[in-house]
């Protein structure tokens, strides 16, 4: 095996598509994630996010394109690879009949860079009973365990699917403040899915953006809240049905005024537009939920 250079992203994803029998769910799927990063995979439901995270971890084999997690194959994951991988998936799967304590000391078993302090810290701060046994507790409670068991070997590569799903705002909130303190060395990259924008704005530095199957947006979050505005314009005049902007992802008129998110504000748009319509213009910035709206057309 090759070993991967140090400054080598972590996932490598090229031309990825995924079919269900004739039903192609993903059409072309092109990422790459920096290392260090913590970047947030945005999507409505049924756009492929859970696909696309079982293709990159080898549990879906694709249909075409290239894939590289860790700098291997999925589909043929080294015991190293392994070992620097953690993950949780949407719908948690645990051994009902173990203890949190048992399954806790399980999993250690396996990972030579297991941190015990940190798993028994964690279960201490999200208050679960050690001596429990798993298949009784709610899902909230196996959620955190699932977290717990993924975080305990400190793994380079952090995959998250929905981790927060099932968690009450006050656990979503100690989750969140546990994955800062865990993707504080950059060398640990994470790929965070979820449909909760407001999480991501808080923990993340990348967003990528899957709609139907392909990646429609991929850049650092301060850069794509920069770049998305929404445009109110007043006209002296009303304004005709057909009325456009360039860069336009969505446009709403109504007589004399009109709502228009872009993707780009080109300097000189605000100055054609209010010469050309005898208009005044207003440039509004946008929350990461309003953005994923505005890009989806669902404002």
């Amino acid at each position: 095996m090759i070993e991967a250079s140090h400054d080598a992203p972590l996932i490598e994803i090229s031309d990825l598509t995924k079919k269900f029998g004739t039903a192609e769910v993903l059409r072309g799927v092109d990422l790459t994630i920096p290392r260090g990063s913590v970047t947030g995979l945005l999507g409505k439901n049924g756009s492929g996010k859970s696909t696309l995270i079982k293709c990159l971890l080898g549990l879906l084999k694709t249909s075409s394109g290239s894939v590289r997690i860790l700098g291997e194959e999925p589909w043929h994951l080294s015991a190293d690879a392994k070992g620097r991988l953690g993950y949780v998936a949407q719908e948690v799967s645990l051994y009902s009949w173990m203890r949190v304590r048992q399954i806790i000391e399980y999993t250690a078993a396996f990972y030579p860079t297991w941190n015990q302090d940190l798993a028994v810290d964690l279960a201490r701060r999200w208050e679960l009973p050690t001596e429990d046994r798993v298949g009784p507790m709610s899902q909230g409670q196996q959620q955190k365990l699932a977290l717990i068991l993924a975080l305990g070997h400190e793994p380079d590569l952090l995959i998250l699917d929905e981790p927060v799903a099932s968690l009450d705002p006050s656990a979503r909130r100690e989750f969140l403040s546990t994955l800062l303190e865990v993707t504080r060395d950059e060398n640990r990259t994470v790929l965070f899915s979820t449909h909760i924008t407001t999480d991501l704005e808080r923990v993340a530095d990348h967003v990528a953006v899957l709609q139907e199957g392909k990646i429609v947006y991929h850049d650092q979050l301060d850069d794509l809240k920069e770049s998305v505005k929404r445009l109110r314009v007043t006209s002296e005049s009303d304004l005709p049905s057909s009325f456009s902007v360039a860069n336009s992802l969505r446009a709403e008129v109504s007589g004399k005024h009109a709502l228009v998110a872009v993707s780009v504000v080109e300097p000189t748009l605000i100055e054609e537009l209010e010469a050309q319509w005898q208009a005044r213009v207003t440039v509004e910035d946008l929350s990461l939920e309003e953005i994923f709206l505005e890009i989806h057309g669902d404002a």
